[in-house]
């Protein structure tokens, strides 16, 4: 056993005799060593209830003849730091996470980990360290929160957000907002639309690295999530024994798998940043290029909020991301001989089925014959940018529009509150990249603001959209303005055209006037120049290429 170097033989009795300080006795200490990366804090609803799920694995893992020892990982919710500073943070945590697993599983000599995670950056953080520390390991999630409701009708967080629109176009009176403010989440877990936490958590089933029902089971299931928890912990026993790692399961083919699912059930934007960081930490390149392949072959069979009305639970009951594997398989874009922590795709989805086929269209009905991302190119995003087409209204598919430029996020919003924002403008949020946020701050405010207004406008960001976001909502725009990126060089009132079906994205200004432009451009002085942030800025690398660390 790997954890033998820190509990056999003479020369480490002091080490035993500091297990045995903490009551751990002769017996388990010659048992496997399973750490248990529990995120639980008291700021994310998403993990307060992670203490449970923890339990429950601690059980599963001495059932089946481990020694389970439990430590904790950091989160930021999203949610909370939306809107201001505190929104450079998130990604930038994800390398925190991976790199503190990291220290901590080497540091102690664990035999395998099991990671509880729940929300947008803890769960590809952990991911990362999987792929990185690359010991055995299973990833067991805290689930959905259940959906709202307000007059008869599902609601989330992202209808607070936009919430803030419609008061502010007299769509709505504050006290409604106040009334509906209480009932939109209505108890712990992820938010609960197809968001990125969600999302993430649906990714870590496909990859292999999480059971059946990681993504969808409501955490509000406690039974259903503490059987889950058990039998991750037991799995992670039988994982060590046979010595299969994340680098067995986290193949070329998961990945391909897993961007085919977020593709038909049309996920969140950020997998286009945490697939290629989590790729990367495993050993293996996923340019975009991937994506939009795999874009062309898929279908987008499930309607789920922000771009529809399901929300997670219903897709839980819909049969689950094993009937969405189930019926891409007609498609020929799953590899279903792809491992997973028990046995193999073809092994999972040999039972499922579709319970609800208005949550889970067949390929033959699908939304769109296509996958529910888009890659976009062009000269003014020529790494590359990402849009959700499956959570854009048709009439903004292909669109032509006056910028408007804003350098950080704020000025943006207190433009659209202000009235300046008009339809036919294209909003242009930069200098809001890895390094010029620093740390890719989601631009979920203005968004939800746009769309409570009921404002026609696009909205282009070097920066990322929350999972809640919806519109003609582009981001990830490559290579960002911090570095001289094309978006760094678009003046009030150039004309962009956008045309998703064609994926192009287009600022009609001459190679002339461009390279005049950024003859003149300065880069600006950094935003943050102390701390972690800091670090961070000087070391991370385009959206394109997953925002990693060099």
């Amino acid at each position: 056993m790997r954890s033998d170097i820190v509990k056999k033989g003479v020369t480490r009795t002091a080490h035993r005799t500091l297990f045995h300080a903490m009551g751990y006795t002769d017996e388990e200490l010659s048992k496997p060593m399973i750490g248990v990366v529990n995120a639980f804090n008291e700021i994310i609803p998403g993990h307060i209830h992670l203490r449970e799920i923890a339990d429950a694995v601690k059980l599963g893992i001495a059932a089946a003849g481990g020694m389970p020892v439990e430590f904790p990982a950091i989160g930021i919710c999203d949610g909370i730091a939306m809107g201001h500073d505190g929104m450079k943070y998130p990604l930038a945590s994800r390398e925190l996470i991976c790199d503190s697993i990291e220290a901590m599983a080497n540091g102690h000599a664990f035999d395998g980990l099991v990671m509880i995670p729940n929300c947008d950056k803890i769960v590809p953080g952990m991911l990362m360290a999987a792929g990185r520390v690359n010991i055995p390991t299973v990833v067991v999630s805290g689930g959905p929160m259940l959906a709202g409701r307000y007059k008869g009708k599902d609601i989330s967080v992202s209808t607070m957000f936009e919430a803030a629109g419609k008061v502010e176009s007299g769509k709505m009176t504050p006290e409604e907002m106040a009334d509906m403010e209480c009932k939109a989440c209505p108890g712990c877990g992820s938010c609960s639309g197809l968001f990125t936490a969600n999302t993430m958590n649906c990714m870590t089933e496909v990859l292999g690295m999480g059971l059946p029902g990681n993504g969808t089971i409501p955490a509000a299931y406690f039974g259903a999530r503490r059987m889950l928890a058990k039998k991750a912990g037991a799995v992670v026993m039988d994982l060590v024994k046979k010595d299969i790692r994340p680098r067995d399961i986290m193949t070329r083919e998961a990945f391909e798998n897993a961007i085919a699912v977020d593709m038909a059930i049309g996920g969140s934007t950020n997998t286009v940043l945490h697939l290629p960081a989590i790729a990367h930490e495993a050993g293996l390149p996923l340019p975009l290029a991937v994506f939009d392949e795999i874009s062309r072959k898929a279908a987008y069979i499930c309607k789920m909020s922000p771009g529809g009305t399901y929300h997670m639970q219903d897709l839980n009951e819909a049969g689950g991301i094993c009937a969405v594997m189930k019926e891409l398989t007609k498609l020929d874009i799953i590899h279903t001989g792809a491992r997973t922590v028990t046995g193999t795709i073809q092994d999972r989805i040999k039972a499922a089925a579709i319970e609800r086929p208005e949550v889970i269209h067949s390929v033959e009905n699908a939304y769109m014959h296509k996958g529910g991302i888009a890659i976009l190119t062009g000269n003014l995003a020529p790494d590359g940018s990402v849009i959700k087409e499956s959570a854009v209204d048709t009439d903004l598919l292909t669109y032509t529009g006056t910028a408007k430029c804003y350098n950080s996020e704020e000025a943006a919003i207190k433009a659209i509150m202000d009235g300046d924002i008009q339809e036919g403008n294209v909003v242009v949020i930069r200098y809001e990249g890895p390094k010029g946020g620093p740390g890719m701050r989601e631009m979920l405010n203005p968004t939800a603001v746009i769309t409570g207004m009921g404002l026609k406008v696009a909205l282009l960001t070097d920066g990322r959209f929350s999972g809640a976001s919806r519109g003609a909502c582009i981001g990830h725009i490559s290579p960002e303005a911090m570095e001289g990126g094309p978006i760094a060089l678009i003046q009030d009132g150039d004309i962009i055209g956008i045309d998703i079906p064609n994926r192009k994205l287009e600022l009609k200004v001459s190679e002339a006037e461009l390279a005049r432009r950024k003859a003149a451009w300065t880069q600006p002085e950094p935003k943050v120049k102390t701390g972690y942030l800091s670090r961070y800025a000087r070391l991370v690398t385009s959206a394109n290429t997953g925002a990693v660390l060099q």
